[in-house]
């Protein structure tokens, strides 16, 4: 009796055992690789003539590279909540870069983050889970490392290595880094490869440690954003090439991170995890435009053939690179069309880790896993963004089907919004739009608006509709009364 009793217990235990590793193996690990401020072609697989970026062409020939993969803003801080969230930013209430909170401003920008009643990805992730982890920069609140916001620990993740906003002084021996809310102090090496040496050392670590919970990871690269610095043997590659030494330090700034990328991927392959691991690579938006403020003379990222900039709402300000590998369930060397974005993330990763979304969360993004196999996404409502401080004159834009359109908007520019500016926005009216066929038209040069009439009118309701939900819907922020 007491032998059959222990036969049966030992039975029960490897039948656990094998349903918790068939969960596993079933639910991918997830690695979200981001740069700040990459040109949509600066990589070779995306058309640049110069910069050497094999550990990504490689990554798009195992996998899927988007040729209409977008952020959620056309400027950092939003872009980065954004993915955070599945929701636009304006949201959260998150509508431009964040300052770093140091005095009170009769906007409230100084008290703009990502607050504590925000569904993150890791919040979901963790709760059906997962381990959760993030390198890199943060720029999700504007005080950082401080009791008075949430903090990346907030936002769900187990451990964290951070910075508020760029690395400083440079990416060479960064000093800013925190860990886990301890000041790291100086460290040695190029920021790309301290992020990406934190997170090989915490995927091992984890794997050594309990190798059947997946992981979430979300390795944000500093680079190649302001102020640059990059390793003298490859700025020594491209000096034949590149027009300045400034443009070669760029060239190679965006070598090193495929670099620190290739490492990453060589590690996963080590711990042979890499073909239930679905890697993805993108960027917070387009790039910088060269010498727009005096510290940006080494910005000579390129948009091609994209029209405009970082700062902008036409195509280059937020349609940027987005790669795919994940050889357990990704054909590899597709090319795909389909419109992706970063939006999509929150809503795949959670129907991918059977993680439960609040019925009431309000998401803009929709499971990009038809798009895995070639097929367009279903999505309830168009992607729009609405960025009140760009730099063109057309700030609200949409992509819908094969159509992109822009709006004006008679409405001041706009860094934040808040009690003494909501009304102005609420009442702003859309004007002048323009429309163009972004499958034929990339570089949104042919405006349809005057030839097809009832089009212009069906794409304006959409997009007043879409906006009108979307402001109704913005966080607005309470300054400070000052005495």
């Amino acid at each position: 009796m007491t032998r059959s009793i222990l036969r049966l217990a030992l039975a029960l235990l490897s039948f656990i055992s094998l349903v918790q590793k068939t969960v596993a193996e079933e639910r991918p690990n997830i690695i979200v690789i981001i740069c700040d401020d990459l040109g949509y072609g600066d990589l070779a697989s995306y058309g640049h003539p110069y910069i050497q970026t094999p550990n990504f062409d490689k990554m798009a020939k195992d996998g899927i590279l988007f040729t209409d993969f977008y952020s959620t803003a056309p400027v950092c801080s939003p872009s980065r909540v954004g993915l955070m969230t599945g929701r636009s930013p304006n949201r959260a209430g998150v509508f431009d870069w964040i300052p770093e909170g140091r005095a009170v401003r009769p906007d409230a920008r100084e008290q703009v983050h990502m607050r504590d009643s925000e569904i993150t990805i890791p919040k979901l992730l963790k709760e059906a889970g997962y381990a959760t982890a993030m390198a890199g920069k943060w720029h999700c609140n504007s005080l950082f490392n401080s009791p008075e916001q949430p903090q990346p620990g907030d936002a769900g993740f187990d451990h964290w290595l951070a910075t508020q906003n760029n690395a400083s002084p440079s990416h060479a021996n960064p000093t800013n880094f925190v860990r886990n809310g301890e000041p790291v102090g100086p460290m040695e090496g190029y920021s790309c490869q301290l992020v990406a040496d934190e997170g090989i050392e915490w995927i091992s670590n984890h794997h050594r440690t309990d190798p059947d919970q997946p992981f979430f990871f979300y390795m944000a690269f500093h680079e190649p954003h302001e102020p640059i610095a990059s390793p003298e043997e490859l700025t020594g590659t491209y000096r034949k090439v590149a027009v300045s030494e400034k443009e070669a330090t760029y060239f190679a700034n965006v070598e090193n991170v495929d670099r620190a990328v290739g490492k990453l991927l060589t590690s996963l392959k080590d711990l042979s995890i890499d073909k239930n691991t679905l890697v993805i690579f993108t960027s917070d938006n387009g790039p910088e435009t060269l010498n727009r403020y005096p510290n940006a003379s080494y910005s000579w990222g390129r948009p091609d053939p994209l029209r405009g900039m970082k700062l902008w709402t036409t195509e280059a300000g937020f349609r940027v690179a987005g790669i795919m590998r994940w050889p357990a369930k990704i054909e590899s060397k597709q090319t795909v069309q389909h419109a992706v974005s970063a939006l999509d993330f929150l809503p795949t990763f959670c129907e991918l880790a059977e993680a439960e979304i609040p019925e009431d969360l309000e998401l803009d993004g929709a499971s990009f896993l038809p798009a895995l196999e070639n097929r367009p996404i279903k999505r309830n409502k168009p992607l729009i963004w609405a960025y009140y401080n760009a730099i063109n004159e057309h700030r609200v834009a949409m992509r819908s089907d094969q159509w992109k359109v822009l709006a004006k908007m008679n409405l001041p520019k706009l860094q934040n919004v808040h009690t003494g500016n909501i009304n102005e926005v609420r009442a702003a009216q859309l004007s002048d739009i323009q429309i163009y066929n972004i499958e034929d038209d990339i570089g949104e040069v042919s405006n349809l608006s005057d030839e097809h009439q009832q089009l212009k009118e069906e794409l304006t309701n959409i997009l007043t509709k879409a906006y009108n939900d979307l402001v109704a819907g913005s966080h607005v922020w309470e300054p400070v009364q000052m005495p």
